[in-house]
């Protein structure tokens, strides 16, 4: 209920003050599994995301955002659940696997989740190659991947704002892409970098973004 009330709250008030563009809302399945790939420009591309898909969103976000204290915490703890965020933490190798059997359940469960292939948010604008972790997900759990590319959201917040300012945002949404036959005569690596490469692609076709060619190596924030 808390969900449902916040997104039509804020989806009405994205709405009016930033007229977002939103394309290919058909490509997202009403229904089951999906994986989200999306590139990452801003903290607000999790807000914007959830928004913008007429049904609820899953994504990971940092536990430090539920574990605040006083009304301030409590605002933050409650924003982000209502919009579909799960805490996660992050840091070690061990809390990376974690995060993904996470996803994986959620998929199980018949959710829809979003992912950030490159990681981190792209501070230049460019986009990074993708880590591994998506192609895992989508070939374990058989889930469709929906490519998305955002545009606009770095100038919402760009990094080091502690305000969202109004900018004209866009999204993009791809046609499905289905993983779950057709790389068994690869090795499980070179199968997940050939899958992970395929969706990236897919991103940078719907974004034209300029290809970095390497790694996000920036900290996450």
């Amino acid at each position: 209920m808390l969900y449902g009330t916040v997104r039509r709250v804020g989806a009405a008030v994205g709405r009016l003050l930033y007229r977002p563009a939103v394309e290919g809302l058909e490509h997202i399945p009403a229904t089951g599994p999906v994986i989200l790939a999306s590139n990452h420009l801003s903290f607000c591309d999790s807000v914007v995301i959830p928004l913008a898909v007429p049904r609820r969103v899953r994504f990971l976000a940092k536990s430090e955002y539920f574990e605040g204290t006083g009304p301030k915490g409590w605002l933050s703890r409650a924003m982000f659940s209502a919009l579909g965020a799960v805490p996660v933490r992050r840091g070690t190798g061990r809390e990376a696997l974690e995060a993904l059997d996470l996803g994986l359940r959620l998929l199980k469960d018949g959710e829809a989740f979003a992912v950030y292939p490159e990681g981190t948010r792209s501070r230049d604008g460019r986009l990074y190659r993708g880590r591994t972790g998506v192609a895992h997900l989508a070939m374990t759990s058989e889930a469709p991947v929906v490519p998305v590319a955002l545009w606009g959201t770095e100038r919402i917040q760009p990094v080091g704002a502690r305000l969202p300012r109004i900018s004209p945002v866009r999204v993009r949404f791809g046609a499905p892409m289905d993983f779950s036959t057709g790389y068994d005569h690869l090795r499980p690596g070179r199968a997940r970098r050939v899958v992970t490469d395929e969706i990236m692609a897919a991103v940078h076709a719907l974004s034209g973004q300029e290809l970095a060619g390497t790694y996000n190596e920036h900290g996450a924030g």
